[in-house]
């Protein structure tokens, strides 16, 4: 019998190149890359200097692209994802250029943020990583450099410690400080004093994780490779040698653009992208323990295709990204000094209530993840103001970038977190009524069931560890046993209960068996 095949493909239209992989997905999993195409593009060079993309280069980004959707005809692709990052998500004008892609070429074409980049990118390394596993429990520290900002990830102990997001881009650059190129010998000593100040707070967090690993991707790393090694079997294992990199590094910061592109036999562009490349990984290789850079060669476009994949298939990757996502969550909870016990417990008990009221809620389990970061994050707020508290929470989730979450999915989050306590949605509250009228329900919802959670731990002193539901056709029992004396937590979860059966429809009432 014959193995069903998809074919797909995924495209990344970059601030400097526009890129696609088609790919074949057979039933068990397996990617087979048939063809990668790449090909030049302005679309950053127009955001990163005058804020918007000029009318020529969206004319010629649309011809790309019809180019490459010739190229689904061939291979007959059925499933594909665009996606773009920050050359058109930071452009004033991105919703017409997003406009005139899908008018001119039938593409959709989605703006990502950062952590959603981020998230995708590393699905793609976990297939290539050589001792994926060891390499996470030692510490790894993950720089990707793309033409707006650079991404920085630290794993540690088998868990992602800290991610983060900063706008010092190997274009980008280029462009904020091309002013100063020429009236200054010492070019790239002001880059690297520029790229200090905006990244000595992350060198300072990771020098105190340990870490004996280091990969680098994005922008100049290929071309860091071809120079550093010699041969083409150190090539191949992708890996680029500490000594030959500072060597590399000694040479660059004598030069200007035009001697690297010549010394090198770079083309213009990718001159420019080696040199704050090599500043950038060198710096942070030098804070590691690390004696080597890992370089993979795996990018955004490889990421979506993995997903595709993850939502196909139950992978082991999907769990692990699940994981990792939580991880960085605590992380996150850890800054703010939270209750992490207590914290836990009411992700734990808000959880054991989702699952078991599946029926009534009709909830996806992508929603159980936006409760579960909601419950670990809901008191956070309390670092800046006891009062109020819940106002502050939703402002600092809203401004986090939590690995693989949409700006939509964080203004979820930030909600679901802020309607925890007393407060429920109301109809002169932007930050509700903004939302979409699904995302309105789910934010209900997930809210309710945080706040019965919630209540069950008001003392947060875990009196209540266990819960089981019972439901007829218009009330829900929620039974706990304890010998401890509950009072108060039964007076909460009785307040609580008046939002939850408002938006269920069914009442909540506690049981309690000593």
């Amino acid at each position: 019998m014959k193995k069903k095949i998809r074919t797909v493909a995924s495209i990344d239209v970059g601030s400097y190149n526009i890129r696609m992989v088609v790919a074949e997905i057979n039933e068990e999993g397996k990617i087979n890359i048939l063809e990668e195409l790449r090909h030049h593009a302005n679309i950053g060079k127009d955001t990163f200097a005058f804020g918007k993309v000029s009318v020529d280069t969206i004319h010629e980004t649309c011809s790309i692209l019809k180019r490459f959707k010739k190229v689904f005809k061939i291979y007959d692709v059925k499933h594909y994802r665009a996606v773009t990052t920050s050359g058109i998500r930071e452009a004033d004008n991105r919703v017409y250029i997003i406009e005139q892609i899908r008018m001119r070429t039938g593409l959709r074409v989605e703006i990502i943020n950062s952590s959603e980049e981020r998230f995708l990118t590393f699905k793609a390394i976990r297939d290539t990583l050589r001792d994926a596993k060891k390499i996470r429990q030692e510490g790894v520290l993950v720089v990707n450099i793309g033409s707006g900002g650079v991404e920085f990830s630290a794993f540690k102990d088998g868990n992602l410690r800290f991610t983060t997001y900063i706008k010092v881009g190997s274009l980008r650059l280029q462009e904020v400080l091309s002013d100063l190129e020429g009236v200054t010998l010492d070019f790239p000593l002001i880059m690297e004093g520029f790229i200090k100040s905006k990244t000595y707070l992350i060198e300072n967090i990771i020098k105190e994780m340990d870490i004996k690993n280091f990969i680098g991707l994005g922008g100049g790393i290929w071309s860091i490779l071809n120079i550093c090694c010699d041969k083409e079997s150190e090539i191949e294992k992708k890996s680029i040698k500490k000594k030959k990199l500072d060597k590399l590094y000694m040479e660059v910061m004598k030069k200007s653009i035009d001697q690297i592109a010549n010394s090198y036999r770079l083309d213009y562009a990718e001159a420019q992208t080696l040199l704050p490349a090599t500043i950038m990984f060198r710096r942070f290789l030098d804070i590691t323990k690390a004696d080597n850079i890992y370089a993979p060669m795996v990018s955004l476009r490889h990421g979506i295709i993995a997903d595709m994949v993850d939502e196909w298939f139950e992978t082991s990757r999907k769990k692990d990204f699940l994981n990792d996502i939580i991880s960085s969550v605590k992380y996150i909870g850890s800054k703010y000094h939270y209750d992490e016990i207590h914290a836990i417990h009411i992700q734990t008990l808000s959880t054991s209530i989702f699952d078991q009221l599946k029926k009534i809620h009709s909830l996806s389990d992508r929603d159980r993840l936006y409760l579960q970061v909601a419950a670990l994050l809901h008191d956070i707020g309390k670092f800046v103001n006891l009062d109020k508290h819940h106002i502050y929470t939703y402002n600092i989730i809203k401004a986090q970038n939590i690995m693989g979450f949409s700006n939509r999915e964080l203004n979820i989050v930030a909600n679901v977190a802020r309607y925890h306590d007393e407060e429920n949605p109301e109809r002169f509250h932007d930050n509700y009524n903004s939302m979409e009228y699904m995302d309105q329900i789910k934010i209900s919802k997930l809210s309710a069931i945080l706040k019965l959670a919630d209540s069950m731990d008001i003392t947060h002193l875990q009196k209540i560890n266990n819960v089981e539901i019972i439901h007829n056709k218009n009330e829900i029992y929620f039974k706990v046993i304890t010998q401890e004396d509950i009072l108060l937590e039964k007076w909460a979860f009785i307040k609580s209960a008046v939002f939850f059966e408002e938006v269920m429809g069914m009442k909540a009432l506690i049981k309690h068996k000593g």
